[in-house]
């Protein structure tokens, strides 16, 4: 397959699992609105941030959306988008290569661009991503003013989409689609069975068991598909369908076959978007929301409108789903998500996700009406955490950072070991079970006790506390880490125990 090269890409490919891995901490007032809730809006450098959350969410993000710097060659008030073109591939490959390690099975990421990027940014996507999982570039009908001094004025934004497993998709989901509106639905006959449209019977692609002869019951003409063509059932298919009134022939019944189709029906398969989208607003419509949120002197640039993030999530997403936006903004992403009742989490490196992400998120909860709140009836509720990058788990040295608390460890040392995020309550030595390996933790905060004899050296004492944590009946491998052992070699054996050192085994996930 081709790849893109550019002058720091050796380094690049290399440096997402050279970022160290760093805590987040709680930050301002900490947790804004109802206290019962999962959603984060985290302050800080993004590629940071992410790794920070993979022992916690690796493969648990159903949807990523991200709008990153265009590379445009201007500079805009909250960001320095003029960056040379080796730095902007530079800036996304280890933080593409981080969000698909964060993303579900059945997850995808939709990425904005304008054409200055776009098609450099489809040959890294195919190299990280996989080429057979991209999906479709979305036009985006963005703007509808037009730049008389250009050659051509740019009206429309790309939206790569891409699966993190295509497979996924064609084995065990049949819908990636919208609610059907009813648009076009109607009844001319009183069919009982409701409102209906008109759809082609013919379609594209030859099929031989979807070739043959159709007469017009009232013109007896004959008809046959178009050259490469094929009817959208076969025979047998068809003669059940006109039993059922399904097949008409045109408004006077002197057409060609056309087939039925129910709003009743259409309304439980949804509706089939398209790549083309001059139906949700315009980045106008995002920054009139955005001077009636922040004031004409505050507002953002041309933002995204709410109505394609919804569109975005309609397609990709259900209640509960965790929707990701490393490049937030003015918090968009996550307002959405919000009031579609999905879980989300957003970075934001600048000063403005406390001036501009969560003022805008506060007014959500209270039950902020623009956008589209009308449209999903949103009331207000619900709240998030507000965080920030906090010390790093390793010291210069390679020490473990004292101040880093033992669920932390936890979450590193079993995603390390696992490749899957740690769900523990960081409360037990005993971290769990994975391919029948169990795996322990003894450090300083599980028993507050540094004693050869206490916490955090692997003893008899040690290893009772282990295995009562442990699952009843659990027989298999457990490996420890501890800052010591005081077992001999035959004792391993017996108790099927590996010990490994802190910190020096430690992985650097």
């Amino acid at each position: 397959m081709p790849t893109l090269n550019w002058l720091t890409r050796k380094e690049d490919i290399k440096a997402s699992g050279q970022v160290p891995y760093r805590i987040l901490e709680t930050a301002g007032k900490g947790v804004y609105g109802d206290l019962n809730n999962s959603n984060l809006l985290i302050q800080g450098d993004n590629l940071a941030a992410l790794k920070a959350l993979i022992p916690f969410y690796a493969g648990k993000v159903k949807c990523v959306f991200i709008d990153p710097p265009y590379n445009t060659q201007s500079a805009f008030t909250h960001y320095d988008d003029n960056l040379e073109h080796s730095q902007w591939l530079s800036l996304l490959y280890p933080r593409l290569e981080l969000l698909r390690e964060l993303l579900s099975e059945d997850g995808s990421i939709w990425i904005t661009l304008n054409d200055n990027e776009v098609h450099y940014l489809k040959v890294v996507m195919d190299e990280i991503f996989g080429r057979k999982n991209m999906i479709t570039n979305v036009i985006w009908h963005s703007t509808k003013s037009v730049t008389s001094t250009a050659i051509i004025s740019a009206a429309h934004t790309n939206i790569l989409l891409y699966f993190k497993k295509r497979e996924y998709w064609v084995h065990n989901r049949t819908e990636f689609r919208l609610p059907e509106s009813g648009e076009g639905f109607s009844n001319p006959d009183n069919d009982p069975r409701g409102p209906w449209k008109a759809d082609p019977f013919q379609v594209g692609g030859w099929r031989p068991n979807q070739q043959y002869e159709i007469t017009n019951p009232k013109t007896r003409k004959v008809y046959r598909p178009n050259h490469g063509s094929s009817w959208k059932n076969d025979y047998k298919k068809f003669e059940i369908l006109m039993q059922d009134g399904r097949i008409i022939f045109g408004a006077t019944g002197d057409a060609g076959p056309q087939r039925k189709r129910f709003l009743s029906d259409a309304k439980k398969r949804g509706r089939v978007a398209t790549t083309l989208w001059n139906d949700v607003d315009t980045t106008t419509n995002g920054t009139q929301h955005s001077k009636q949120l922040f004031g004409n002197d505050n507002a953002f640039t041309n933002p995204k409108p709410e109505k394609l993030l919804q569109r975005i999530m309609q397609l990709a997403t259900n209640d509960n789903d965790l929707v990701l936006d490393s490049f937030l903004g003015s918090g968009t992403t996550a307002a959405v998500a919000h009031k579609m009742n999905r879980r989300w989490i957003g970075i934001e490196i600048g000063e403005h996700a406390q001036t501009h992400c969560i003022p805008r998120l506060e007014k959500v909860i209270a039950g902020e009406q623009g956008g589209i709140s009308k449209v999903v009836t949103w009331q207000g509720g619900g709240g998030f955490r507000f965080l920030r990058l906090g010390k790093e788990i390793f010291m210069p040295d390679g020490s473990i950072n004292p101040q880093i608390t033992f669920a932390v460890l936890a979450a590193h040392l079993w995603f390390a070991e696992t490749h899957t995020p740690y769900n523990g309550k960081g409360k037990s030595p005993f971290l769990g079970i994975h391919d029948g390996i169990g795996y322990a933790l003894l450090y300083n905060g599980i028993l507050q006790d540094k004693k050869t004899n206490g916490g955090n050296i692997l003893t008899a004492t040690t290893l009772a506390k282990i295995r009562k944590d442990a699952p009843a009946g659990f027989a298999g491998k457990v490996m420890v880490y501890a800052n010591g052992c005081r077992f001999g070699k035959a004792r391993m054996q017996t108790e099927n125990l590996e010990c490994k050192q802190l910190p020096y085994d430690c992985k650097k996930c």
